[in-house]
């Protein structure tokens, strides 16, 4: 009797064993769940979200995630990056853009905050120029100038969305049909802005515009608008900027005529990094700050270094790559605390402009007229990558 209670012991014993094993312990079935979980709160490389209506026509915004967990959000209205989210140097991330929380005061009352500007980005001195013998009055919408495409650029229009994902990262394509006349300009334009948040932290700007071969001969000078605070608040002032350039154009007293002065000696001088408050009272201007164009060293449509910004308190380090001449630094000098958005009031500095860019005004300059006149059947390029890492 004994022998056969002792058999039945171990049997029972080897039946719950075997049907432990198949079940799987309460660790692995804990272990499971949890895998489960995280992968279903795991974001999307790309999320489409509705974002309100502009003239009666809806708006969408985009979530791109990439690999890192580095989070960037655009709105198809004005091509406009709304937030990026970097890691700082303990890994903590932080919204790096200035934005507003909502599209009705992007439409009422943004400085451009992230937007793509054109079809000429800048100022156009009097809004006037000559294009194949013929005289154009645009609109002065920054008096006496023009400024940034006009007073309805296409930071202002509605852009077709394309979402892709991609080998290197989520992606958005977006696309404006500028029709012949719009904001004066002569020529339809076919223009495009894709940005792509790679796996290493970079957010990659390719713009194009392209004319029919059939249509007219127009200007462009596409430029990415955002304006950056790696702190992700306070002033920008203690953010030490490198320009890798020696000389820039001086204007009247911010359109450029032409004339192209060396920096060194000067407050524009940013051949090495230095904090931008050092020398901004110094480069004058009505309100005081910089709002200028360098000249890039090198090759003037090779991909090379523009611009090196770093906050030295987050550690964040924002490295500007791009294929154009010129850059325009501007240190955010109209804000004056009357608007706030994400938590952030926009404050004198709060943000600045990085843009590359053709030189301001160049179709008023014989030198330089020829960078921005777009002909029929031509495409104007233009790549810039803000990549971001941590020292």
């Amino acid at each position: 009797m004994r022998g056969r209670f002792r058999s039945v012991q171990w049997l029972g014993v080897l039946l719950s064993t075997v049907v432990l094993l198949a079940a799987g312990s309460p660790v692995d079935a804990a272990k499971a769940k949890k895998d489960g979980a995280a992968k279903a709160t795991k974001a999307k490389p790309i999320e489409k979200a509705s974002y309100g209506t502009v003239d009666g026509k809806p708006v969408d915004l985009y979530t791109l995630t990439n690999a890192k967990g580095a989070v960037a959000k655009i709105t198809n209205y004005g091509a406009i990056v709304t937030e990026l989210q970097m890691p700082d140097k303990n890994g903590k991330m932080g919204d790096v853009v200035l934005g507003f929380d909502k599209v009705d005061d992007y439409v009422a009352k943004s400085p451009y905050f992230g937007a793509i500007v054109g079809r000429v980005a800048n100022r156009i001195a009097n809004g006037k120029f000559m294009l194949d013998g013929k005289a154009y009055q645009l609109n002065t919408n920054n008096a006496p100038h023009h400024l940034h495409g006009g007073k309805k650029g296409w930071d202002k229009v509605i852009w077709k969305a394309e979402p892709k994902e991609t080998k290197d990262g989520p992606s958005l394509k977006l696309t404006h049909v500028s029709p012949d006349g719009e904001e004066n300009y002569p020529g339809t334009v076919t223009a495009t802005a894709t940005y792509t948040l790679t796996n290493e932290n970079e957010l990659k700007v390719d713009m194009t515009a392209s004319v029919d071969k059939t249509d007219k001969t127009t200007l462009i000078n596409m430029a990415h608008h955002t304006y950056w605070n790696l702190a992700g608040g306070g002033t920008i002032l203690d953010h030490d900027l490198t320009i890798p350039a020696d000389s820039y154009t001086p204007g009247t007293p911010m359109v450029p005529d032409g004339t192209i002065k060396p920096v060194k000696g000067t407050p524009f001088d940013f051949t090495k990094a230095k904090p931008i408050g050092k020398d901004l009272k110094a480069a004058g201007g009505t309100p005081v700050g910089f709002d200028h164009n360098w000249i890039v060293n090198g090759e003037p449509h090779a991909m090379r270094l523009m611009a090196k910004l770093k906050d030295p308190k987050s550690g964040r380090v924002l490295t500007i790559t791009a294929d154009q001449p010129g850059l325009q630094f501007y240190s955010g000098n109209f804000m004056d605390g009357k608007t706030s958005g994400k938590g952030v009031t926009h404050v004198q500095y709060a943000g600045l402009c990085l843009e590359s860019q053709k030189f301001p005004n160049s179709i008023n300059v014989p030198a330089w007229k020829d960078e921005v006149i777009l002909k029929p059947g031509q495409t104007y390029k233009h790549t810039m990558i803000h990549k971001f890492t941590t020292e």
